[in-house]
């Protein structure tokens, strides 16, 4: 495993603890209530969890991708709703702002965002468009004074709690896909609702929301990055969203293997311990080789992007292999348990709902075999 430097060991320390003390033990009672515990979400950013790839400057600590790989991993081992939120707000709130937004945008937003006394949304998904993100029909057309924006967007991790909304809409219907541009939408503009909060499997310590736009006026100034930018700007953010996830999945499958071993080891069965039976110990040999392997992949992604160099096949990759080892790893910890890991009174149970929505967004894992494949294709063909 390669050598972590101080910040990185100190954030990975600093998050572990917090998830530990303060996340485990609350986590079932926000699932059984599906609480948005928001008090405890600012307080992540107010640990330094969501300005990792912001600068000193605007209140983050520049720690960079592989800190926010560390950081993620911890704290979904104590809930995975609030590691979705960290990997949001680091990846596709505070990244996009940092790297886009002019020195007026970064003072009015990143600095609140990257600390925790605000939240952010990424709004792209719409109930007609997920993966193909060239579909959107939410528009904003240009007025006198700047823009109307109207539409809808679905699935959006933040949607009723959020202070500001990120929001991809077509500019030039004529262009396709480079007609997109992004806009930041405060919550509070007349026009923004939040009809629908949904009800879901898993992970419902966080808020997974439908957001309405009837004709919000926005100001010229509201634009991220330039005119038609916006299909960059939604995929070049994705990127660090997958290294995101793919450490949440490390995370979980983690939790979960910890509870497989520590069981397999005090449980008895026909005279000896479960993991002095062949069958069991080769499982966890299994598992535990899994979640290291995928542990490699998000590292060697993040790396990359501290580097600065392209990583969008390696997080693909990681994403991919990680999301898919979670679930098996998951339900392998359940098997080991028996009839206990059905039981709400264990964790992994939690977990195994909390799991399968990662093969899902940020990308679904045939839509990351695409982007592998088409790497492939560009380096043979």
């Amino acid at each position: 495993m390669p050598q972590l430097n101080d910040i990185q060991t100190m954030m990975r320390d600093a998050a572990r603890d917090f998830a530990q003390n303060e996340l485990k033990p609350n986590s079932p009672k926000w699932d059984k209530s599906a609480e948005h515990p928001v008090a405890v979400i600012k307080q992540l950013g107010e640990m330094g969890f969501y300005g990792l790839t912001v600068s000193e400057e605007f209140g983050g600590s520049g720690a960079g991708y592989l800190s926010l790989a560390l950081v993620v991993e911890e704290i979904a081992k104590g809930d995975g709703a609030l590691s979705t939120i960290t990997s949001v707000m680091n990846s596709v709130v505070c990244s996009p702002i940092a790297q886009y937004g002019t020195q007026a945008q970064k003072e009015t937003w990143l600095t609140p965002l990257a600390t925790g006394e605000a939240l952010g949304a990424f709004c792209l998904t719409e109930p007609q468009a997920g993966s193909d993100a060239a579909a959107l029909k939410t528009k904003a057309v240009k007025t006198d004074s700047g823009w109307r924006l109207s539409g809808s967007k679905q699935f959006i991790t933040n949607g009723a709690i959020a202070d500001l909304a990120i929001v991809f809409a077509v500019t030039d219907p004529a262009l396709g896909k480079k007609g997109l541009s992004a806009f930041l939408v405060p919550a509070h503009l007349e026009g923004f609702t939040v009809p629908v909060v949904e009800e879901k499997m898993g992970q419902r310590a966080s808020d997974t929301a439908q957001l309405v736009f009837n004709d919000i006026e926005l100001p010229a100034d509201a634009l991220l990055g330039a005119e038609g930018q916006g299909y960059a700007i939604a995929l070049g953010n994705l990127e660090g969203g997958r290294i995101g996830i793919a450490a949440q999945c490390v995370g979980m499958a983690q939790a979960a293997f910890d509870v497989a071993a520590a069981y397999a080891n005090e449980r008895e069965s026909f005279g000896d311990t479960l993991m002095h039976h062949q069958a069991v110990g080769f499982r966890l040999a299994e598992m535990d080789t899994q979640i290291e392997a995928a542990r490699q992949l998000v590292w060697h992604a993040a790396r990359l992007k501290d580097e600065g160099r392209k990583a969008l096949r390696e997080a693909a990759m990681a994403k991919l292999f990680a999301s898919e080892m979670a679930e098996r790893v998951v339900s392998e910890a359940m098997q080991t348990l028996g009839g206990y890991g059905y039981l709400t009174d264990f964790p992994i149970e939690q977990i195994y709902r909390d799991v399968r929505v990662a093969r899902i967004y940020e990308g679904t894992s045939d839509i990351q075999k695409m982007i592998i494949a088409r790497d492939i294709e560009g380096r043979f063909s």
